[in-house]
């Protein structure tokens, strides 16, 4: 499995972004599609994730601002962005998982991940 993020860029606050995940591959072996991001000098977190069967969850820190979306039909999931604030800057990357359980956020259970698209918010 093959994994491309777009879709970075800079902007400022209270603007948005759709980022776009494209899978190619065995994509019959993918059971979930999250995405994560990760800024300087911290973790990398879980920002949503979606399941073959279209459940979603989200980080808390998120609800309400990002959207997690597919479409199957081409090999897509999208991650729409609003509103977005300085502290949403990081490395966005979209990853893969064989199974979709209760584990969602740990990127441990993902073992495909794209090269990352950067998103710039400033003040």
């Amino acid at each position: 499995v093959q994994l491309q993020a777009s879709g970075g860029g800079s902007v400022q606050a209270g603007g948005s972004l759709r980022l776009s995940c494209v899978a190619s591959g065995s994509t019959f072996s993918i059971n979930a599609i999250g995405w994560f991001r990760q800024a300087p000098g911290k973790q990398r977190e879980m920002v949503a994730v979606i399941s073959s069967g279209g459940s979603t969850n989200y980080a808390h820190s998120v609800k309400g601002r990002f959207t997690i979306s597919r479409d199957n039909a081409k090999n897509t999931v999208y991650l729409e962005i609003d509103n977005l604030r300085p502290e949403d800057t990081a490395a966005y990357y979209c990853a893969a998982a064989p199974g979709y359980s209760a584990s969602y956020y740990l990127p441990t259970l993902y073992n495909y991940w794209g090269q990352g698209t950067q998103v710039t918010v400033s003040s």
